[in-house]
Order: structure tokens, then sequence, then C-alpha cells
């Protein structure tokens, strides 16, 4: 219950509903009361804000400062387990495997994928829970793998976690104490790595995904709004909230603590 009202409550707080929120309280206050002024203001700020942040220079600007944390994982030391963690996923059994998962899903199962041609002795992990009458994104995330040639020997699936918070207790064990890459989309990386170094884990960075532009783009594709470019800064914005409440709920890993320097 806590969990449904956690995500219930965070979706209300992405930009697009909740600045659709504040342009509803506008048209209200405009139409069915004397606060004409207020009703004005408040949907001309909506406008604004959703406009700016539909644009591809202001959109990743806010997403940058979480994804360039961490560098493509380009090493070549021994690794025994590749985690991938769950994201976005529906399930449908006639649609070919690769279209069951939601984009930021199915980058990081890629990204994986490369990562186990890298290390092949290597077991590649999956968590990620089910939504109701739905097989689990872990199990749906490995279909993937396997049909991207990963044979079903080196994978594990971890079905139970709902959040990153039980990905990272379940994770916990299986690997112990030993290093193993993290797989994630670039934005979520730095929580992740937070919740899996508070309880003593060492993951190595790898991350996946990376929304936010840094080469030229055409003059038009900067200054036209674009549902994409939303999306980015909704991303930004919703891993924003989720730093700010692992920080307020204890779950942030100490920042000068050695483990935390390493990864």
């Amino acid at each position: 219950m806590l969990f449904t009202l956690k995500k219930f409550v965070g979706g209300l707080l992405m930009p697009l509903p909740f600045l659709l929120m504040v342009m509803g309280l506008a048209l209200i206050l405009l139409w069915f009361t004397r606060w004409q002024k207020s009703g004005k203001t408040l949907f001309t700020l909506s406008w604004l804000v959703l406009l700016l942040i539909s644009l591809q220079p202001v959109a990743d600007r806010l997403l940058l400062p979480l994804e360039k944390q961490y560098a493509t994982y380009q090493g070549n030391d021994p690794i025994d387990y590749i985690v991938v963690l769950g994201g976005g996923y529906t399930f449908n059994p006639n649609w070919p495997p690769s279209a069951n998962l939601f984009a930021n899903s199915l980058a990081r199962v890629t990204e994986g994928v490369r990562l186990y041609r890298a290390h092949p002795h290597a077991k590649m992990v999956f968590t990620g829970g089910s939504t109701p009458n739905n097989q689990s994104s872990a199990k749906t995330a490995a279909q993937v793998a396997e049909s991207l040639g990963v044979p079903a020997a080196d994978i594990v699936v971890l079905e139970q976690p709902k959040d990153t918070v039980e990905e990272a207790a379940a994770v916990a064990t299986l690997v112990g104490d030993k290093p193993f890459l993290l797989v994630t989309s670039a934005s979520h990386l730095p929580r992740a790595i937070n919740f899996f170094t508070a309880i003593g884990l060492h993951p190595i960075p790898a991350p996946a995904n990376q929304l936010a532009i840094t080469t030229p783009l055409h003059s038009w594709e900067r200054s036209i709004p674009a549902a994409v470019y939303l999306g980015h800064t909704e991303r930004a914005w919703y891993e924003t909230l989720g730093l700010m409440w692992q920080k307020l709920s204890g779950h942030k890993s100490d920042e000068n603590s050695s483990d935390a320097k390493a990864d």
C-alpha cells in the first residue's frame, strides 16, 4: 500500500501532471471566481514553465548533471556478476521480446549484454518485480538477453524486489562482498550507487540510456518544444526528488567513505 501511494504521489508531482493541475486551478479561478488576475498569472506562469522545460537546451541542462557523474564502463578486470536493474516494461507474449521493454529498460539490457560479451564468464543478474497479472520485469529482461544470445545458464533472475532499495537487498544475498557491475540508466545511477553502497556492497558503476544531448543539433531541434525533451526534464525531476527522499530517509551512503570514493 505504501509503495503504491509513493508511486501515485510521485507521479502527480511530475512536471506534466503538476503543471496541468496548476492550469486547471487557473481555469477554475478564471471561470468561477472573481480572482481573475490570479487565474491569469497562474495560467501564464504554468504555460511558460511547460514551454521552457519542453525545449532541448533547458531539459538537457537539467538532466546532464545527473548523467555525467559516471563514465561508460570500459574496464576489463575479472567480474563475476553484471547486475541490471529493472525498469519500465509490459508483457505481451505475441510481441518480440525486446518490444516488451520500455526504452529505459531496453537500453539497460543491451548495455548489460555488451558488458557480458566482454566478461563471458560472468553471470547476468536481472532484478524487478511484477505488475498485477503480468510476469516480472526481471524475467522479461532476461528473455530479451536470451534472445540476444546470452545462455540461460548465465542468467540469474531476482523477481521479488519492487524498488531500488529492495533490489540492493536482494543483490546483497547473491553477491556478498564481491565487486560487481551495476547497470542502470545514467540518471538513476547516482541514487542506485547510494543505495547499494549504504548496505556495504561494492558496485562498479556502468551507466546506460544516456539521454542528455551534448553534440551539435540543428537550430530547429533546439528551439521547437518536443515531448521527448519534456521526458528528459521529467527524468531529471524524478531523480532529483528521489535523491531528496533518499537523503531524508537515511539511505544515502557516506560520501566520504573509501568505498564510495572507489566506486
